[in-house]
């Protein structure tokens, strides 16, 4: 068949393609190869196809098989690549990139795919260069402008990244992909009606299905912080209309429905969410909420990754929301406690679940030493911004604590109990490290009366009942100097009352 002939089925073949026919044009390619099986653009081709259907490993396949004719053909190189990152192989797309860009410094899309692969590799100053060169060789490239923004955000960058989304929307007003990510960062900034906006705009325009079921997830959030729950709701139910099995969905879902109070929706919602899980980590989630509206067996403590999540988020708004809208008394109280029994000037004190520190300038003063241990990253990064710690761990308190020499003269916990149910390991390793007569001095949230030791609450907080702890007290040789309840608190206008003990190692 003459060259011509070729040629013209090749021209059908694309136009076919650019239709989104893929099977009828890929027919046509192979018949091209049957032809001539060296021709490099039917491999070419055939690899591209492969990929828009979603063929990731039969891409693969035939892009190699195209570089093999012809190894200089840029464009091969770049689509190589892009096939390979579908495939998680971020590793061998970067290298398939750099090929690519060693052929053709100029190709603008490989350094916007680069900056892709770099960025799933956890490389964002990296990544950053990589869509900085992409938007220096050709400006108006909104897919870069975007990535850039979605890189920014993956630092915290958010405000840099609004930037990055307003140029992009000046090109593409209607890009629903692009009006989501502006949303991502809006919401993280807590600018939670601005976000909503952006959510309900992406959600109206075409396109980008993949993010509608975690546009309508994030949607809800943000209504529930901007006290909708009801429209919260139904925002979670449409994400789980367009992913059924979405755990996250099916969680929030529980969450809003447990602080309307309907509770036994509640429960089939986490339950649901529980069927879906596939991972350890949400199970526990799950299970601990259960748990808080008894559907579930108490477990010792909270789980570990959702204490952390919990305060991670929290941290940036941690102490205004505590101390202006909940008027939270438990540092000044906890300091009181101490000042009338602490015998010594030069203390070497732990401070457990330290958070911001917002015990630590009335720790400081007589304190040696003064060491803090939270499980929030986050929370530690605002104590550290005090400077008033020797040092900070990132830590379970347990562990640490089993770490530790003995020769400790003061141990405060300041409302951190309400993440551990099961007390006596840790009243055990605080008898063994601290000197005697030094003192340990704590909070709890108060329980009911007639409880018998701790109880998961609906507020997914431990209560501790005072009989409990004075059993742990003796048990592990402590000397109760005071006991005393107080209003710790407030939450939806009524006094949160908690118990604070100092103990005194005998």
């Amino acid at each position: 068949m003459s060259i011509t002939k070729i040629n013209t089925m090749l021209e059908q073949a694309l136009a076919l393609h650019k239709q989104g026919q893929y099977a009828t044009a890929e027919d046509l390619y192979q018949r091209v190869l049957l032809l001539q099986p060296q021709h490099f653009d039917a491999l070419h081709l055939l690899g591209v196809a492969a990929r828009q259907r979603g063929d990731a490993d039969m891409a693969i396949t035939w892009l190699r098989q195209a570089i093999a004719v012809d190894p200089l053909q840029a464009i091969a190189h770049s689509n190589l690549g892009a096939a390979l990152q579908d495939k998680g192989l971020s590793q061998q797309a970067l290298d398939s990139y750099d090929r690519a860009l060693q052929l053709r410094p100029t190709y603008a899309m490989a350094w916007n795919n680069r900056g892709n692969a770099l960025r799933s590799l956890g490389r964002m100053t990296a990544a950053l260069h990589s869509y900085d060169q992409a938007l220096q060789i050709q400006p108006d490239y909104t897919e870069a402008m975007l990535n850039r923004g979605i890189a920014l955000q993956d630092t915290g960058e958010h405000e840099q990244a609004l930037d990055d989304f307003a140029d992009a929307l000046s090109l593409r007003s209607n890009d629903a992909a692009i009006h989501f990510a502006r949303a991502v960062s809006l919401q993280f900034l807590q600018r939670f009606e601005a976000a909503i906006a952006a959510y309900e705009l992406s959600l109206r325009l075409p396109g980008q299905r993949s993010q509608q079921a975690d546009a309508w997830l994030n949607l809800g959030i943000c209504l529930q912080k901007n006290g909708q729950p009801e429209a919260a709701l139904d925002s979670f139910t449409q994400a789980i209309s367009c992913r059924g099995d979405f755990v996250r969905a099916h969680q929030q879902c529980g969450h809003v429905l447990h602080l309307l109070g309907r509770h036994q929706e509640a429960i089939h919602a986490y339950q649901q969410a529980a069927k879906h899980s596939r991972s350890q980590q949400e199970q526990d989630h799950i299970a601990y909420a259960l748990a808080s509206l008894g559907a579930a067996a108490m477990p010792a403590a909270s789980p570990a990754a959702y204490v952390e999540d919990l305060f991670d988020q929290y941290a940036s708004r941690f102490d205004q929301h505590l101390l202006e809208v909940l008027g939270y008394q438990v540092p000044r109280l906890i300091a009181e406690a101490i000042n009338r029994h602490r015998q010594k000037e030069s203390a070497i004190t732990l401070d457990l679940g330290c958070g911001t520190g917002l015990c630590a300038p009335l720790l400081r003063p007589y304190s040696a030493q003064l060491t803090g241990i939270d499980l929030s990253e986050k929370m530690l990064d605002k104590a550290r911004l005090t400077g008033l710690y020797d040092a900070l761990h990132h830590q379970e308190l347990s562990t640490y604590l089993r770490q530790q020499p003995a020769g400790v003269d003061l141990v405060v916990a300041a409302d951190v109990f309400v993440y551990i149910g099961d007390l006596n390991e840790i009243f055990a390793e605080v008898s063994r490290i601290l000197n005697r007569n030094g003192l340990f001095v704590f909070s709890v949230e108060a329980g009911h009366d007639g409880q018998a030791s701790y109880t998961l609450a609906p507020s997914q907080r431990y209560t501790h009942s005072l009989p409990y702890l004075q059993k742990l007290a003796q048990q592990h040789g402590f000397d109760i100097a005071e006991t005393s309840q107080q209003a710790a608190r407030q939450d939806k206008g009524e006094d949160i009352l908690i118990h604070i003990l100092v103990l005194i190692r005998g």
